[in-house]
């Protein structure tokens, strides 16, 4: 059975669809995460995420071809490590869905198979259920927790580290 998502890269042209979507999704990111919120801050996001130890991914309906989220590998460490963080956010109307869930499983599965990754690690408020949700959904396992780990909305945010390894 065909995915209800497919995973494309961003490009510039998807810009005055994903501001509209980060635009409408104020609500539902705050305060876990600062989107892209400006053709300056897309334009530097894309540029950024095209660096070989990034990759971006959006989560897109197959049905709409609509961005439903969007899920970064970054900071790719290779050699003995083999390893890579990964971030991701849904917009509002896609949430609780399935299609991060299919999204993230398929990042993950891309991960491990093709870019040939030993771990990947995410790092989650311990207020977001949400998303803790979907990581232990896709097989990630909590690891430890680090106070005032990240700064986010101007303030040190403290994370839990969820992690999957390759089988």
């Amino acid at each position: 059975m065909k995915s209800a998502i497919y995973l494309r890269q961003p490009n510039r042209k998807d810009c005055a669809a994903f501001l509209k979507a980060v635009a409408a999704s104020r609500v539902l990111h705050r305060p876990w995460i600062n989107a892209p919120a400006t053709v300056a801050d897309f334009q530097a996001y894309v540029k950024r995420m095209a660096r070989p130890a990034n990759h971006a991914y959006l989560v897109c309906r197959r049905d709409t071809d609509e961005i439903t989220g969007v899920i970064n590998l970054t900071n790719i460490i290779m050699g003995a490590f083999r390893s890579g963080y990964l971030g991701y956010y849904a917009f509002a109307g896609q949430e609780r869905r399935g299609f991060m869930r299919a999204g993230l499983a398929a990042v993950t599965a891309h991960a491990f198979r093709t870019l040939k990754l030993h771990r990947l690690e995410a790092n989650i408020q311990p207020r977001n259920r949400a998303s803790i949700a979907l990581a232990r959904a896709c097989g990630f396992k909590f690891e430890g927790y680090s106070p005032r780990y990240l700064k986010i909305g101007g303030r040190w945010r403290d994370h839990e580290r969820w992690a999957i390894l390759a089988s």
